[in-house]
């Protein structure tokens, strides 16, 4: 992260959010996207799952992010 860190904080002086430039904000939701993918995949090959074919789960990915 190469911007400095902004910080909103109550009236006592604690933090309760933070500012996120919308490009950091876009790419943390998509390493967010990208971990539940993985998830997924572990989960279902512990469940012993069949593989769908790439361009079918391609096209589920592009249909979920909409």
């Amino acid at each position: 992260m190469s911007t400095p860190r902004r910080f909103l904080t109550d009236e006592k002086g604690e933090k309760i959010a933070v500012v996120l430039d919308i490009e950091e904000y876009e790419r943390l939701l998509e390493d967010a996207a990208d971990l539940e993918a993985v998830r997924e995949y572990e989960q279902a090959k512990a469940a012993g799952e069949k593989p769908l074919p790439l361009e079918q789960a391609l096209a589920e990915v592009r249909r979920n992010r909409r």
